[in-house]
């Protein structure tokens, strides 16, 4: 996934809540729906284009299936940022 796509996942607030819960850990799609006044087929699209854009991963285990943060795309992003500051001029 690039990072146009990357960028267009997080623009989104719930998106980014989602995202917010998963830094203490994995959690069921149950347990995220549950914290939005939204539809069941609402967080799921979230959830989707959150797996699309390479931002978490799933795991499945018995009848429900788990979220985690995928922190190697947020190095990414980070080090893409961090390379837009350019380098100090040393002799000023």
């Amino acid at each position: 996934m690039g990072m146009s796509e990357t960028l267009k996942a997080i623009s989104d607030p719930v998106r980014r809540d989602i995202l917010e819960m998963l830094k203490t850990g994995k959690k069921s799609a149950g347990e995220i729906a549950e914290k939005f006044n939204l539809t069941g087929a609402t967080v799921s699209y979230h959830l989707s284009q959150l797996k699309k854009a390479d931002l978490i991963a799933e795991s499945k285990y018995k009848n429900f299936i788990y979220y985690e943060l995928n922190a190697s795309v947020f190095e990414e992003v980070l080090t893409w940022i961090y390379s837009l500051g350019g380098k100090k001029d040393e002799e000023n």
